[in-house]
């Protein structure tokens, strides 16, 4: 379940450990009074891997604030930008390192990261790090890392691959389940709007027009979308911003900044702030688009009713949506209620049929076997052709028929063209052999012309005195 402090799960009792390992080791080199103390080096205690620079930077302000009074020092690498101070804040030394497997790998590869040495790795949001593909990188770092150490994954959700993963990582590890029987918060209340993909952001301006909202998060399936559904936004005077893969770490932590900060009214996101993201008094959360997993849409209207408090969730689904729908409601084990009465109904009450392309459109012979789109236009008669370029060929090859055809019958005799008018076949020159016809002078010409051209006057004319054509050549 979301909003259930998993951070402070593993932050507060790895802030306890190092803290008694530092006091431990202090009172074992204690210095006598007078003498030089030794700075030591610290070695990284703690890695902890995210799925997202968004989350590993919250994860790292929370560090701070648990461990402000302790000598606890942490430190958050991603990409996006220069790595050089990431670089020498790692050489000063740090317990404890945040960072997503993109990043880690490759300071890692540099050499400028050791974890050989630590003591206690954390994987926070598995399963969302599973499904990003990050499941090699995962493998490839604990690999790099010493056999006995403190492994913990932390998941909202807990599918086969998570603990497919847990038995080959974990040597008998404790299960911790928060309600497991109860997969979304009691006190957020979900709502449903049946309306057409078209009409999705006109009832969204609908629905903004309450001045209730202060703010609200809204989740789109695609990147293209979330830009697409900003610009149309701010037309009509609503401050929104979008935050997915394709943005600067810069315009996103800035994106978040304004949207914590309440400048900001709508904040349009793709998943990637659908996991782990804690903001203050997030009452509204809207699924523009429905998510293709039932787990992600726990993860994306738990941004709101975080820690106890109250939300909304509401939830657009248009025809090509209701397979979605049904999973999620399964997974929920209950319908989610519809709102009957809004300005936009839906009106499309068939999905969306989509053409095949290429030879991606396979079919199945007489046979029983597959054949693609080529072998079964060639079977109705010929290749298909569309386009201008296409049909123009076609006409000619039918024209070409056509005149094959005309030939062999005797209709048309071989000294018309296509357009039926006569001509005279070229003949190529044959040294040796006059030219014949009416062309026979033309080509005498132009032989004359460049035989003068090339006439033993012209290759011997005067150069001037001290001319070299070897040296200028």
């Amino acid at each position: 379940q979301t909003g259930t402090g998993k951070t402070a799960a593993f932050a507060i009792p790895t802030i306890q450990m190092i803290c008694e390992e530092n006091r431990v080791d202090e009172e074992r080199n204690k210095v006598p009074e007078g003498w030089a103390k030794k700075k030591k080096k610290k070695r990284i205690h703690t890695l902890i891997i995210t799925p997202t620079r968004e989350l590993a930077i919250q994860i790292y302000d929370n560090f701070c604030i648990y461990s402000k009074h302790t000598k606890v020092k942490s430190c958050v690498i991603f990409g996006g930008v220069s790595q050089k101070p990431q670089e020498m804040q790692i050489a000063r030394g740090v317990d404890v390192l945040i960072a997503p497997p993109g990043r880690l790998m490759d300071l890692m590869n540099q050499q400028v990261v050791d974890i050989s040495r630590i003591k206690s790795l954390v994987l926070d949001e598995t399963d969302r790090m599973l499904d990003m593909g990050f499941i090699r990188d995962i493998r490839n770092i604990i690999d790099k890392t010493p056999k006995e150490k403190q492994i913990c994954l932390f998941s909202a959700t807990f599918p086969t691959e998570i603990r497919k993963l847990a038995k080959s990582l974990l040597n008998d590890p404790v299960t911790i389940q928060i309600q497991p029987d109860k997969p979304t918060v009691d006190r957020i209340e979900q709502c449903l709007f049946y309306v057409d993909k078209a009409n999705k952001a006109d009832l969204l301006l609908d629905i903004l027009k309450n001045n209730d909202i202060k703010n609200c998060i809204v989740f789109t399936r695609t990147k293209y979308g979330a830009d697409k559904l900003v610009r149309k936004l701010n037309k009509v005077k609503i401050s929104a911003k979008a935050i997915h893969g394709d943005k600067s770490q810069g315009a996103r932590q800035r994106a978040l900044q304004e949207f914590t900060e309440k400048t900001l009214r709508v904040l349009v996101a793709t998943d990637v702030a659908a996991r782990g993201i804690d903001i203050n008094d997030l009452a509204y959360v809207v699924n523009f688009d429905l998510p293709e997993q039932a787990e992600t849409y726990i993860h994306r209207i738990g941004r709101t009713g975080r820690a106890g408090m109250s939300g909304t969730a509401i939830s657009f689904c248009c025809i090509d949506e209701k397979q979605q729908l049904s999973d999620i409601q399964r997974l929920l084990r209950k319908q989610i209620p519809v709102v009957e009465e809004h300005p936009f109904p839906m009106q499309v009450l068939e999905p969306t049929v989509k053409e095949p392309r290429g030879r991606q459109a396979r079919g199945r012979n007489q046979d029983g076997h597959h054949q693609d789109a080529h072998q079964s236009d060639m079977k109705n008669g010929g290749r298909k052709m569309r386009g201008r370029r296409h049909e123009a060929e076609q006409e000619t090859l039918d024209a070409s028929v056509d005149k094959s055809k005309l030939i062999k019958s005797g209709k048309m005799p071989k000294k018309l063209n296509n357009a039926g008018n006569e001509y005279i076949p070229r003949k190529r020159f044959q040294p040796g052999k006059p030219m014949q016809g009416k062309h026979a002078d033309k080509v005498a010409g132009g032989a004359k012309s460049s035989q003068h051209s090339r006439s033993g006057a012209s290759r011997t004319a005067k150069r001037p005195a001290g001319h070299n054509t070897k040296k200028n050549k």
